[in-house]
């Protein structure tokens, strides 16, 4: 049986845990065992990660460190609704199965711990650490609630904590805030990262309508560099938790940077989502790709998207927000890996779950890639979800005029399970559906509308959605490729699918809550026939069950 811990709790009042230092012991006397059982209730995702208990929000902290994933995330851990933030924390080897531990950072007088990064000061330029035992340093927001109700503008300062053991306990650094406000109520949610070519750090911080950059030597003094971003891409609400990082371009010996922006609201369907930008950074200005540019600029006019909005979105499902990547990853292995939180300020705080709330997505891989629309952040799932393969069948090659039955045959029940499917239109392209449903007649369509030329999830049948007229409806995405054929996959939870066509150049993610789950799976051909060239269907094992070891 898998041992999880049971995060403990501070307090209700903001500031009552003001100690510099959290440890491994302040918090192992209170912490007890889960058992798989109690991660089986109703709408608790079966391979995705979520809080033991509590509130959980943005990931946080990601770093990849001595073999274990790092993944930090926003926490409340004495309610299920969003409040006083610290710093829930957890590892793991291959970022699909997840070991919980304490609590990491809790708020002090400073204010609340809201969103930042985490790095290994392998150079040991701060001094906190060592040559041979570098620290690793958390780089984040204070939010200083009694400034902000007392008419403040300076609420927000960026502070830093560093662990000399592998993450288990942290210190906060006795001089913090490192960077102090200036006088601007949105001023958060550092992303530090090691700018080889100037021997620096480079922090990405969201700043109101834009990203501000800022440069180190040693992580404890910063320097203004430059601003981007206040009269391009979508500002349809604040900008939130960016991330800057260089990537090849697929096929090319070509490289160039990739700055993610969120934002919150304004995303292409509604609420929060997650933007970004392509172009070149030169250790202080980040400078737009000419073509990307002029992507942004024809926007509104070639794509008929969604809601006119004039961002490029790295997933256009309402359920994928403050998306960032892993730092720390080995040049050995060489992939840019992202998590985002798996839902959507619109109704975040009020989803019927009990004891928790919310998840992260899969952990993906990005790769940079040239389309039909220019230079595209692709997405897709990274192999390690491998490891929770259960039972697979692949459907024979045929061609589909009627609603074919997937689910009908198979010899396991598919609840959670991998999709995949390569599809194409016999004679004229027409819509098309792939559709989750229950003996409920509550369902999921998934599919593509021929006459927009857009992808699709259409939820507006799916379960529950008494609690927000916001989650109802019909969600678009463009579809970025001009082959004739369709290269779909499906990872579907029992609250969740995430959706990634033409080897992730569009990307949805989107939650459910049914009174039951989804076990039927049928494709549904429009007016015209399908091609089903291959096709394949893959159990994926819950985490917490002892199988999936």
């Amino acid at each position: 049986m898998k041992k999880l811990y049971v995060l403990a709790a501070c307090s209700t009042l903001l500031y009552s845990c003001s100690s510099n230092q959290t440890t491994v012991e302040d918090t192992a006397a209170v912490a007890a065992t889960t058992t798989a059982a109690e991660f089986q209730e109703q709408h608790r995702p079966q391979f995705h990660f979520t809080p033991p208990s509590g509130w959980m929000n943005d990931p946080n902290g990601m770093v990849y460190h001595n073999g274990e994933y790092h993944l930090f995330y926003q926490h409340n851990p004495d309610s299920t609704v969003w409040g006083p933030m610290h710093w829930g924390h957890a590892v793991s080897k291959d970022m699909v199965d997840w070991e919980h531990l304490p609590i990491a950072l809790y708020p002090d007088s400073l204010g609340a711990i809201f969103s930042g990064s985490a790095v290994v000061d392998v150079n040991n330029t701060s001094g906190l650490g060592t040559k041979e035992n570098p620290a690793m340093v958390a780089v984040f927001t204070y939010h200083n609630a009694e400034a902000e109700k007392a008419g403040r503008n300076d609420f927000q300062t960026q502070g830093i904590a560093f662990s000399l053991d592998n993450g288990r306990s942290w210190t906060k650094y006795k001089a913090n805030p490192v960077l102090k406000n200036p006088g601007i109520r949105d001023f958060r949610d550092p992303k530090v990262i090691w700018y080889e070519p100037e021997q620096e750090w480079i922090m990405a911080l969201a700043v109101k309508d834009h990203i501000s950059f800022y440069s180190s030597k040693n992580l404890l003094d910063w320097k203004l560099e430059s601003d981007f971003g206040a009269n391009v891409g979508a500002h349809g609400g604040v900008w939130e938790c960016p991330d800057l990082f260089k990537m090849p371009v697929e096929g090319t010996d070509e490289e160039k940077w990739v700055l993610i922006v969120n934002i919150n609201p304004g995303a292409p369907n509604g609420g929060s989502g997650t933007q970004y930008f392509v172009g070149d950074f030169n250790g202080s200005r980040f400078v737009l790709d000419p073509q990307f540019q002029a992507d942004l600029n024809a926007r509104p006019v070639i794509a008929k998207v969604v809601n006119g909005q004039e961002g490029i979105w790295l997933d256009y499902g309402r359920d994928q927000y403050a998306g960032v990547s892993w730092s720390g990853i080995p040049e050995e292995d060489g992939r840019r890996l992202f998590m985002g939180w798996m839902s959507n300020w619109d109704y975040a705080n009020v989803v019927p779950t009990e004891k928790w709330r919310s998840a992260m997505t899969v952990a993906r891989k990005l790769e940079l890639v040239n389309t039909p629309a220019g230079l595209r952040v692709a997405s897709k799932p990274v192999k390690e979800l491998e490891n929770i393969y259960g039972a697979s069948e692949s459907l024979e090659e045929q061609t589909v005029s009627n609603v074919l039955a997937i689910s009908e045959k198979l010899s396991f029940n598919p609840v959670t399970y991998d999709l995949q499917l390569d599809l194409k239109p016999v004679g004229p392209q027409s819509s098309f559906a792939i559709e989750l449903s229950n003996e409920k007649d509550q369902k999921v369509l998934v599919g593509y509308d021929v006459s927009r030329g857009q992808y699709y999830i259409d939820r507006t049948k799916a379960g529950d959605h008494s609690f927000s007229d916001k989650f109802s409806g019909v969600q678009y995405a463009p579809r970025l490729s001009n082959d004739a054929s369709f290269d779909l996959r499906l990872l579907v939870d029992v609250a969740s699918v995430e959706f990634f066509a033409d080897g992730g150049k569009t990307v949805m993610t989107s939650v459910f809550f049914p009174d039951e789950p989804f076990t039927r799976v049928r494709l549904v051909p429009g007016q015209g026939r399908l091609k089903l060239d291959s096709g394949k269907i893959t159990n994926l094992k819950s985490i917490y069950s002892s199988a999936s070891k």
